[in-house]
């Protein structure tokens, strides 16, 4: 897969001004409301298939009809997690893509981080190996997930903004901290099961005042969350996805756990590919 809007490829090159510049490009480029080929309600399936231990190979794609007309199709969306990792001055990103639950293809890429990490600017450091990674992709995602924000990101284009856009991707921001703006109530106290806390604009944002530019959401609880309890996700709309569908995807590919499935699997297929990465560094050094 690749960049269907290439002007918007992350260069850490530029200055931090041109940077900034470029985002408020890509947040103007950017639709913050569904545009999806797929009904929200048919990502469900995910939630009611078996964890997948065996996944396929690099490049290796199991279904044939792989990229096919959603419409034209019976199967459900094609769902791609995408998650990073580190080693030394290197960006490990994965991606696992899967089909109703099944795991039908993962892919990586390894480059070399060129900036320091600096809030808000995340895409320019990550951007390029994900891109990298989603070219080796065979099949055609229906949806991106990425570990990272969206529309709550001080110029509303997060990392998931960043590659929805650039690829004219509808994608999703899973984030596990706040970055910006502000919950339209308090969130001091551990929020319920299921509770979504819509997340407004403020100052620090550049939309309109009261905006909400995602949700706090709370995908697991523990049954006592007074002694123990698990913290909410920030889920927020990359590109093509309004604030409330990308909540409503979330929560139907959380599958038991805190995090959704595609970037829970990616996480682990990231850190399986650290460890390679850093065996071979190791290996040359010695």
């Amino acid at each position: 897969m690749t960049p269907v809007n290439p002007e918007f490829v992350p260069d850490a090159s530029l200055s931090r001004e041109a940077m900034e510049r470029l985002q408020r490009e890509i947040a103007d480029a950017a639709t913050f409301a569904d545009d999806l080929a797929f009904a929200p309600a048919a990502i469900a399936a995910e939630t009611t298939a078996p964890d997948q231990t065996e996944l396929a190979d690099a490049g290796e794609n199991r279904d044939d009809g792989a990229g096919e007309s959603r419409d034209a199709s019976p199967d459900p969306p094609v769902v791609a997690g995408v998650d990073q990792a580190f080693v030394d001055d290197r960006a490990v990103s994965a991606i696992v893509a899967s089909r109703g639950g099944e795991v039908i293809e993962r892919v990586h890429a390894v480059a070399p981080t060129e900036l320091p990490y600096i809030p808000g600017l995340l895409s320019f450091r990550e951007g390029g190996a994900i891109l990298a990674a989603f070219e080796a992709l065979s099949v055609e995602p229906d949806l991106a997930v990425v570990d990272g924000s969206g529309r709550i990101h001080f110029r509303e284009a997060g990392i998931a903004t960043h590659v929805g856009v650039t690829l004219d991707l509808p994608a999703v921001g899973v984030a596990k901290s706040l970055l910006c703006g502000r919950p339209r109530e308090p969130l001091d106290d551990p929020l319920p099961e299921g509770r979504r806390v819509p997340i407004e604009a403020d100052d620090s944002v550049t939309a309109p005042r009261g905006t909400i530019i995602g949700h706090a959401y709370q995908s697991r609880q523990y049954p006592n969350p007074e002694t123990r309890h698990v913290n909410p996700l920030y889920v927020s709309p990359g590109h093509r996805v309004g604030a409330e569908t990308a909540t409503d995807l979330v929560a139907a590919l959380c599958a038991g756990y805190k995090l959704p499935e595609p970037t829970r699997r990616a996480d682990a297929y990231a850190d399986e590919v650290k460890a390679s990465v850093r065996a071979e560094i190791e290996s040359e050094e010695s």
